[in-house]
This record gives C-alpha cells, structure tokens and sequence, in this order.
C-alpha cells in the first residue's frame, strides 16, 4: 500500500489533501478519482453556466502523478 493525496480546484478554492489515501497501485487510485469526480459531478449546480473541477493526484513523495479535469458547460441554443 502506498499513500496518495488528492488534491482539488474547483476556480476559485483550493483544497489540498493532507491526509490521503492508502491504495494498492495506480488502478485504485484511478478508481478512487472517477469515485470523487462522479460525486462532485452529482452536486453541481444549476446556476452558472460553465463549472469546472480539477483533481491533482500526489504519491507519498508529493510529486503529481495524476490530473483530472470535470467541466459543465451549459449553453443556451436559439431555434428559429
């Protein structure tokens, strides 16, 4: 096991993960970012037409291994 930190953007806050996560190998760290991303993608809001989301994966020497990026982007079409 070996411990990872997932760090995340949303635009305008950050947070950084200073706890982390014992997972086996890169699957299961892939596996646990689908996991958070998909749940952050279940809260997002109705309101502001573009979201956007960044996930930045740290192994236990810090250094990223892994980014993810979520966006809604909301457009109005105009039929004639």
């Amino acid at each position: 096991m070996a411990r990872f930190f997932i760090d995340l953007h949303d635009g305008a806050n950050f947070v950084r993960d200073g706890v982390g996560f014992d997972l086996a190998d890169e699957a299961e760290v892939r596996a646990k970012l689908v996991r958070i991303m998909a749940k952050i993608a279940q809260g997002l809001a109705p309101g502001p037409e573009r979201q956007d989301f960044l996930a930045v994966v740290r192994n236990d020497r810090r250094e990223v291994i892994l980014r993810a990026h979520l966006a809604l982007d909301i457009e109005r079409v105009d039929t004639p």
